[in-house]
């Protein structure tokens, strides 16, 4: 697959580095000539300049994009440029920073694929959104934990099965569960788990593969090889 970064700083960088060393294209975006010049330096490919005007990131190629990521630490340069992407067919993922709050959250998430919030939740969440697909990072926990949440896909092994009949891992657990398009909640030993339906599960990076083979299945293997790859 092949991205388009807007910003090389740590969170911009830290992602393109993720989705390189698994194989993506990456180009970056960037108006901060340091910034610029250590990102060349480590081999990335960089259009100079600003990446809230689309003269600039069309110089990145946005038809031949599959995802725009734009990660600057400025919320309007980040929109203009998602939404650049979005007039160009790509999937379309916002940074907030730590100004962070719930009304602008929601003025903005309407218009774009995914918001991230990378400062709480790290590199590896803003790169699993701009994959999409059936697994993505919540949140970091520590070195080797992550909160992960999964959905239930057609292919999943325990599709059918109730929370008390599912066993997972050694080193993971399930935090919260969620039927399809409702908010997620306690799990319960009698809920039943659908197609559509979504596990919050706290998991040593050692057992991620296992835990998404049990809950999500084959279906997703590039998925579940990109939220554990980089890490």
């Amino acid at each position: 697959m092949r991205f388009v970064i807007i910003g090389s700083g740590r969170v911009g960088l830290r992602t393109a580095r993720v989705l390189r060393e698994e194989g993506h294209e990456v180009t970056l975006v960037e108006a901060d000539a340091n910034k610029v010049e250590r990102a060349r330096n480590d081999d990335f490919e960089v259009v100079e300049g600003d990446g809230a005007r689309e003269e600039v990131l069309k110089q990145a190629d946005l038809e031949s994009a599959d995802a725009v990521g734009a990660l600057t630490g400025d919320l309007n340069v980040n929109f203009a440029g998602c939404m650049v992407g979005k007039h160009y067919g790509c999937r379309t993922v916002l940074r907030i920073d730590e100004d962070y709050r719930e009304d602008i959250y929601r003025k903005f998430a309407s218009d774009v694929d995914e918001v991230v919030y990378p400062e709480r939740l790290g590199a590896i969440a803003a790169k699993n959104a701009l994959m999409g697909g059936n697994v993505r990072a919540i949140a970091d926990i520590a070195q080797n934990l992550q909160v992960v949440e999964l959905t239930i896909t057609d292919e999943s092994p325990v599709k059918g099965y109730s929370i008390s009949e599912l066993s997972l891992p050694a080193n993971s657990r399930i935090l919260a569960f969620g039927k399809a398009d409702e908010a997620m909640g306690i799990p319960l030993p009698d809920d039943s788990l659908e197609v559509g339906d979504r596990v919050a599960v706290l998991a040593d990076f050692t057992v991620l593969q296992d835990v998404r083979q049990i809950l999500v299945g084959d279906a997703s293997r590039e998925t579940a090889q990109a939220m554990t790859g980089g890490n």
